[in-house]
This record gives structure tokens, sequence and C-alpha cells, in this order.
């Protein structure tokens, strides 16, 4: 929920980084993001129920070990780019890690350690990094990512932190591919978020990280802003534990609140970057939703179909493509979509090439996330100001 009282949330983005199935480094993902390129590809399964996946394909991180190994690495590694771009050491004592993810490495493989938390794996990776605070674990389905930001903006808000490294982060597993398959959420072909032919998601593997900073604390040690995080706010459901409010209400109320808590007006929206699953009930859930809070006035993009469906992460890396369309005033189209479904045809959505952002207006993005167990979180995001890091 935002703030109380009329106060703006506000957080300044000074460090970033992702692993993504495009690759690591910001400016080439993105380029090959705005080139429609796709990570996704197939895996084979060694699972004893492998006859029952419906999804030969997905979008892996690095290969190799455990899956709580590859959580670990995946993890430390992200979070250790995104902590070197903003030049914040690791073990600075004011430092707050806000940690996301789904379900991690636990369907498959438990902790070693007897009756251990399921946040164990955040307690592992802020003990490689050095961090001197322990971290706070977030599990929220495919909301952990943004509400792991929301929860940095809401403490720097507030004054209780003034420099959070906040994201999300999960593996591809066999367990998960299996449960997915069994619900019907995945795809045999491709995903192709808000087409006609939409019929299912591809799960893929990755980690978003951000470094959110007060502008006192940014300003005091001489760095610049990659952008703003301005609001957020979360609703949920309470519809099912799988299946989204299909008059997308209650998201409609998250990207409201989100707007409120910014000081923004929908009209003031220039691009989203939608959770696009590609399954039916989602996109038309989240089509309503974005039609009934802002209209037709953005433009429209997502992209799982490039990354897969990072479920845990999801909301991180997207939060990262709304600042890097922002950014370059360019917003890049919805890899496999062709013909948009009839309940999504209100959307101004991104097809077949790049589109540009009015630069004429301020450049204002949102992110929204529509997870199992009815969890929304919208971000609002803006472009850095011009010094590079504005006043409180």
């Amino acid at each position: 929920m935002p703030r109380e009282g009329g106060a703006r949330q506000r957080a300044l983005v000074t460090g970033l980084a992702w692993t993504t199935a495009l690759g690591t480094d910001p400016a080439s993902v993105w380029d090959r993001l705005l080139a429609g390129q796709t990570g996704i590809r197939e895996v084979h399964s060694d699972h004893p129920l492998r006859s029952l996946l419906a999804a030969p394909v997905a979008a892996p991180g690095p290969d190799g070990g455990t899956p709580r190994q590859r959580q670990h690495r995946i993890t430390v590694d992200t979070a250790a780019r995104a902590l070197a771009d903003a030049g914040v050491p690791a073990d600075a004592p004011g430092l707050r890690l806000i940690l996301g993810t789904s379900l991690g490495p636990h369907f498959d493989e438990p902790s070693p350690v007897e009756d251990a938390p399921l946040s164990d794996w955040a307690d592992d990776a802020a003990r490689a990094l050095g961090a001197v605070n322990p971290p706070w674990s977030v599990t929220t389905a495919c909301s952990s990512g943004s509400d792991a930001v929301l929860l940095g903006l809401e403490l720097i808000a507030s004054g209780g932190a003034e420099l959070c490294l906040c994201g999300g982060v999960d593996v591809l597993t066999p367990a998960k591919r299996l449960g997915h398959s069994v619900l019907g959420t995945m795809t045999s072909t491709s995903l192709r978020a808000f087409d006609q032919e939409h019929d299912g998601t591809v799960l893929g593997e990755g980690s978003g990280f951000l470094v959110l900073e007060s502008a006192r604390s940014a300003r005091a040690r001489g760095v610049r802003a990659h952008g703003v995080v301005s609001g957020a706010a979360s609703t949920n459901d309470a519809s099912g534990l799988t299946a989204p409010d299909p008059g997308g209400a209650t998201a409609a109320a998250a990207v409201q609140q989100a707007l409120r808590a910014s000081g923004r007006r929908p009209e003031d929206v220039l691009v989203v970057n939608a959770h696009g699953s590609g399954t039916v009930r989602n996109d038309e859930a989240e089509a309503l939703a974005l039609t009934r809070a802002l209209g037709d006035g953005p433009l429209v993009f997502a992209t799982k179909g490039a990354f897969g469906h990072t479920l845990g992460a999801t909301g991180a890396i997207e939060a990262i493509t709304v600042l890097l369309a922002l950014r370059s005033g360019l917003v890049p189209a919805v890899v496999g979509l062709r013909k948009p479904a009839a309940d999504c045809a209100r959307l101004r959505l991104v097809a077949d090439r790049p589109a540009p952002l009015d630069r004429t207006r301020p450049a204002v993005g949102l992110s929204l996330t529509l997870a199992f167990g009815g969890f929304n979180t919208c971000l609002v995001l803006e472009e850095a100001p011009h010094d590079g890091i504005d006043s409180d």
C-alpha cells in the first residue's frame, strides 16, 4: 500500500544489474531487446515425470550445479554487480538488503540444515557478499522482486534507511516446470503475450537488483542516478490461488494507488512494462486493469517472450527495462505479438519494431506484476533528474 498522509515516495536508483537469458550487460541486453531477440531455447529434462511437461522450452541462466547452488551464484553475482555500479561496498554499515524469490530451490532441494527457514538462501547470499546487516527476504510469488523494491522505497521514504539493495532471483527447476505444466499455464510452442494465439507462458531463470538511495545520500557520495522510483503500491485479488481477478479491478487499484503515491496522473504515464505472461486469463485481466486505470494512452510492452517468465525475479528485471526505455526513448516490441487478442486490442501494444517515446513530456513509466496468490504490485519509475540527483 502507498504511504498515508500525501507524502511523496521517492528514491533514486543509483545502481542496477541483472542476469537474463539474453546476457548480463545492461546495454547489450537492451540492444538485443530492441532487435527483437529472444533467449528462450529448448532445455532437456531428466525428471521421472518429464512426459507430463507441457513445455519443452525455457530460458535458463548459467548452467551447472544444483538449484541451490545456482540460486546462490546468480544472487551473489548480480547483487555484487549492482553494488559496484552504485559504488557502494557490500559492507557499508547503512546498507539494507531486501532479497525476493518465489520458490527458489525449495521444491527440488531442501536446505542442508534441518528445520532451516525458507529464507536461508538470503542469509547465505548476504554472508557471501560481506553485508553487515541481516537481509530481509520477500516471497510474494511472481511479485517478489517488485515487492522488494516497494519495501526499499518505503524504507527510504520513511527515513528508515538511506541505502537499499532490492530485487529478486529465481532458478528454473524440474519441479517448477512440472507444477506449471500440471496447472496448464505453460505453452507447448512459444510465449505470445496479448496475441490472438496466446496459450501459455515459458519459465525462465534470472535475477535483477536495484540500489535505491535517498537524494541526501546520493548527494553526499557525489553519484548520479539511473532513474527514480517515485511510487509503488500493492493490492490482492483474494479471488483464487492461481487465477487473477478476471475483471482486473484490484490490479487497476494497484496502478491508481501507485500513481497517487508518486503525485502523478494517468495521463503522465508514457510507457508500461506489462506482466504479459502469455496465459489467456492473465493477459485479459491485465489488459482490463490497464485500460481501466490508464485508458489507451501509454505504450505497452512486455519482455517475457525474450527472458521467459523469471517468477520471483520478473518484477525487478522489468523495472530495469522501464528505466532503460525512459533513458533511451525507445520501447521494444513484444516478442511473438502479431495480432492482439480482442480483449487486449485497446492497449497501445508495441509490435513489429521499437516505438519512440514522446520526448516532449515528462518521462514516467510503470511496471506491473500480477502474481499467483492474487498479488498485484505496481512501481512508478521516472527518468533521472537533469542534475543526476534532484532534491528530497
